[in-house]
């Protein structure tokens, strides 16, 4: 099943699912954004718009994107402000969102799903201001590597997302390719569990 049929189907039990890494990512990125100033961001992967409410209380402009029709429907029945503005896209092919508009650009649980980061780094440069900033929240490469993927349980089984594995110094060398300079890097565990396989890998680059 293709990343965009598994999140439409997804999309009417996403909210209510138990998910430890979509809660904790969206956990993360409060703490780590918080101490970022930014006021025009783009969101990629807004989903049900799960860190959207955050980011809208942050950003003055706020450009919230999603593949899933059905993802986007749900984020934008629960907010209405109008610093947000929803957008469809396909991230794999040219973006429309602006070149040099955002101070921030952020990613969350969304690049296990893309085959090639070189021509994605290469869009964030160029829709970033000089110094912006670009968060990265992704499941461990440590959980994809012992077999973990997202998944979801449906009347017919398991639906099990496209994902595709990502070494940390693929994430890092893709977004250095591209004039991204690394100047963050968290690990984050279950129940802070340090003993055990962390579950998200957060980045945080900024334009050169």
């Amino acid at each position: 099943m293709n990343t965009q049929e598994a999140y439409n189907l997804w999309a009417s039990q996403y909210d209510s699912n138990q998910n430890k890494t979509r809660d904790l990512e969206g956990k993360v990125l409060q703490t780590i954004l918080s101490e970022v100033p930014f006021e025009d961001c783009l969101e990629i992967g807004c989903g049900t718009g799960k860190n959207t409410e955050w980011l809208a209380t942050k950003a003055k402009h706020l450009t919230s994107a999603d593949l899933s029709e059905n993802m986007l429907e749900k984020a934008r029945a629960k907010i209405t402000s109008n610093r947000v503005r929803f957008v469809q896209a396909d991230i794999t092919k040219p973006w429309t969102f602006g070149k040099g508009d955002y101070d921030l650009v952020t990613f969350s649980l969304v690049l296990e799903h893309i085959e090639h980061l070189v021509p994605i780094f290469e869009e964030v440069a160029s829709a970033l201001t000089r110094g912006g900033h670009a968060y990265v929240g992704e499941l461990h490469p440590f959980k994809q590597y012992s077999g973990t993927k997202a998944r979801f349980e449906t009347e017919s089984g398991t639906q099990v997302v496209e994902c595709f594995n990502h070494n940390i110094s693929d994430f890092i060398g893709a977004a250095r390719r591209c004039g991204l300079n690394l100047i963050q890097l968290e690990e984050h565990f279950d129940d802070n569990n340090r003993n055990e396989i962390p579950r998200i890998l957060t980045l945080l680059f900024q334009k050169a």
